[in-house]
């Protein structure tokens, strides 16, 4: 982990040292981030809106092989393949930010570990001497942020600390880190009910931090209604894919509400630091989307036009080759194709050959006059197809055995038997 957090952990302290606020050091790591992590998210959002463009050509094949799935998939991913469009891209670059906020939060929940440096035995002894000055006091119950009041501590009596001799060892890596921003502790977690700690920070204070939740939340909901606008919906026409495409819709709607919900959450259980960092990168995710919007739109519906012209063209000529086809079948002027297999080959001149000596046979007998009788047992051309001894009632007049009984087939088949 220590490999992950260690560029976070430079580039953090570079801001700090850079402005004096660890408020602006955050919202400049964000922003750094956000650059990073550009040209991923265009590619993610060019991928989405592309996906989107293709939406009513998805919709047609959704249509034509409602009853056949696997023919859906392979005509899917034929005009995927048509179109240069990678359907997973999107969804994979846009997990990116995942692992760098992961990296972010392990470094803003150990200042002392992260940002100073410190070993565990060194946390270990600064607080046991911020316990035994009566500056601090040890919680019963294991803390996640321990590190981060530790550190907030060691701010506000830097000078007393770094002049004891109990860290003489390690004095040199202790840093004077400032987590006041806007009037705000950023080391401190919201409360619900603020006005318990009011007269401890300040009920400006207690509000601002209230608020940060809320605020997170209002933009998170924000950048997934601009996101939005890449996805149209339109009708198929097929009653049972358009309340799929409803019902996928509603959950895209119940997932607007519910994110902005667990960022309240979130932001409650978390220093007031992490808020802030979302609540920027919200802001930049939205002027983002926006931008990348305006970006891609003109390209997409450029080459989305390209590609339709394209497929209308093949279209046009499957169909010129089609009827071309049937106009030489219909005058007797179609060639065989030469990858045709010659088992097939084979089965066509079969069928020709039986057809042919077919009609002949027609032909004999209506030189005989024998074309009027047309036996029980003939189908189609095919006179005798069901055998010559056919009788078509056999089942309702059964005729009775020589002799009248019906020893000799007991013993006929009892010989056959045998």
């Amino acid at each position: 982990m220590n490999l992950i957090t260690a560029p976070f952990s430079a580039l953090l302290m570079l801001f700090y040292n850079l402005f004096g606020s660890y408020g602006w050091a955050i919202l400049a790591f964000g922003v750094v981030l956000k650059l990073i992590t550009l040209p991923f998210q265009m590619k993610s959002t060019k991928s989405m809106m592309q996906n989107s463009m293709l939406q009513p050509r998805m919709k047609e094949l959704e249509k034509k092989y409602a009853n056949d799935k696997q023919k859906y998939q392979e005509e899917l991913a034929k005009l995927y393949q048509e179109a240069k469009i990678n359907p997973m891209s999107g969804c994979l670059w846009s997990l990116l930010p995942l692992p760098i906020l992961i990296a972010l939060y392990a470094v803003v929940r150990r200042p002392l570990s992260n940002l100073m440096g410190l070993a565990a035995t060194e946390v270990t002894a600064l607080t046991t001497l911020l316990s035994d000055m009566g500056l601090y006091t040890v919680p019963a119950k294991a803390d996640a942020y321990v590190e981060m009041t530790l550190a907030n501590v060691l701010h506000e009596n830097f000078s007393a600390v770094v002049s004891s001799g109990a860290v003489a060892s390690f004095a040199d890596k202790l840093k004077d880190i400032d987590f006041n921003f806007l009037g705000l502790n950023l080391t401190m977690r919201p409360k619900v009910f603020f006005w318990n700690y009011a007269d401890t920070i300040g009920m400006a204070a207690a509000i601002g931090l209230f608020l940060i939740p809320f605020i997170s939340a209002l933009l998170s909901w924000l950048q997934s209604k601009v996101s939005q606008t890449t996805q149209p919906t339109a009708s198929t026409g097929n009653a049972s894919m358009d309340a799929q495409a409803q019902a996928q819709a509603q959950t895209s709607k119940s997932m607007m509400l519910w994110m902005p919900l667990m960022s309240v959450y979130i932001c409650f259980i978390m220093p007031a630091a992490m808020g802030i960092y979302w609540i920027e990168q919200s802001v930049l995710g939205i002027v983002q989307q926006v931008a990348l919007n305006k970006l891609y739109k003109g390209q997409i519906d450029e080459q989305m036009a390209e590609f339709n012209a394209a497929q209308q063209a093949r279209e046009a000529e499957i169909e010129r080759k089609r009827q071309e086809t049937e106009r030489l079948r219909a005058e007797g002027k179609t060639q065989v194709n030469a990858s045709t297999s010659k088992k097939r080959l084979a089965a066509k001149e079969r069928n020709e050959a039986e057809q042919k000596a077919a009609a002949r046979r027609a032909a004999e007998r209506s030189a005989r006059g024998l074309d009027k009788e047309v036996p029980a047992s003939q189908v189609g051309n095919r006179r005798y197809a069901r055998g010559r001894a056919y009788v078509e009632d056999r089942y309702e007049n059964v005729q009775p055995a020589a002799g009248g009984a019906d020893a000799p087939v007991t013993e006929e088949i009892n010989d056959q038997d045998s």
